[in-house]
């Protein structure tokens, strides 16, 4: 029954505009899960389903699914069936973007809370990632960020004090550190690596997780004219984001 009304309100959804059908049905099912009217971890009818009740061919139906798979807007369980996705926020794998930023865009509210700043004293790990000799002065925040007051992001920086010499005496409460540094440093280079980890019991405190709740972390170190500026662990709750990255194939 339940599947029988989510057709029919595609079917009312579907728009008249010219454009191929497995667009429109993409476009379709895209503005009842955005308006709510499919929601997170509902069942979507099935490809005979869908080709009986709109009118379409199978291969149509089989694209839009498919691509909107791929998309994220749904999961397909071998089997089992078709199901909505549930709408994480998502981070750029590929690319360096402020998290502030990304979270305005989706219309919701980025807040921050530092939890330490100020200056340390490398040991051999933290002097190597940043260019410097075991011993010198770098500076180290650790920094929540929240999307809606749910804390999605924990920031563990470390910043090369020739680079960005002021970082200490920033308003971290009005702008990110990444304003700041994109100012006084801009990116030139970057590298990103990526992993699936277990929070620790500190971590697990400030993100608000299970006790085996995975998350992914992004080791990113970035550099400016050639000089490296800051290296950061930035760890994410699996289950509140996901990454996000392009990339133009050739051929």
């Amino acid at each position: 029954m339940v599947e029988q009304t989510a057709i029919t309100q595609l079917a009312a959804a579907m728009s008249d505009q010219p454009a191929p059908i497995y667009q429109r049905v993409k476009q379709a099912i895209i503005s009842q899960i955005n308006e709510g009217v499919w929601k997170a971890n509902q069942r979507v009818p099935s490809e005979s389903e869908l080709v009986n009740k709109l009118g379409v061919s199978r291969m149509t139906i089989n694209r839009a699914l498919r691509e909107l798979t791929s998309e994220g807007y749904l999961i397909r369980m071998q089997g089992v069936g078709t199901f909505v996705a549930e709408n994480k926020g998502y981070t750029a794998m590929l690319e360096v973007h402020n998290i502030a930023e990304e979270i305005a865009q989706r219309g919701h509210t980025h807040s921050s809370k530092i939890l330490s700043i100020g200056e340390i004293k490398a040991d051999p790990e933290q002097a190597a990632v940043l260019g410097l000799a075991t011993g010198a002065a770098i500076f180290h925040s650790l920094i929540v960020h929240y999307e809606n007051e749910l804390p999605v992001q924990l920031e563990d920086r470390l910043v090369n004090p020739l680079m960005a010499p002021d970082y200490l005496r920033q308003d971290y409460a009005s702008q990110t550190p990444y304003t700041y540094l994109m100012r006084v440093a801009p990116l030139t280079a970057g590298e990103h690596i990526v992993e699936a980890v277990a929070a620790d019991a500190r971590q697990r405190k400030y993100l608000a997780l299970e006790e085996y709740e995975p998350c992914l972390l992004i080791r990113r170190q970035t550099w400016s004219d050639s000089k490296i500026v800051t290296y950061a662990k930035l760890l994410y709750p699996g289950s509140r984001y996901k990454l996000l990255g392009r990339f133009k194939g050739h051929g």
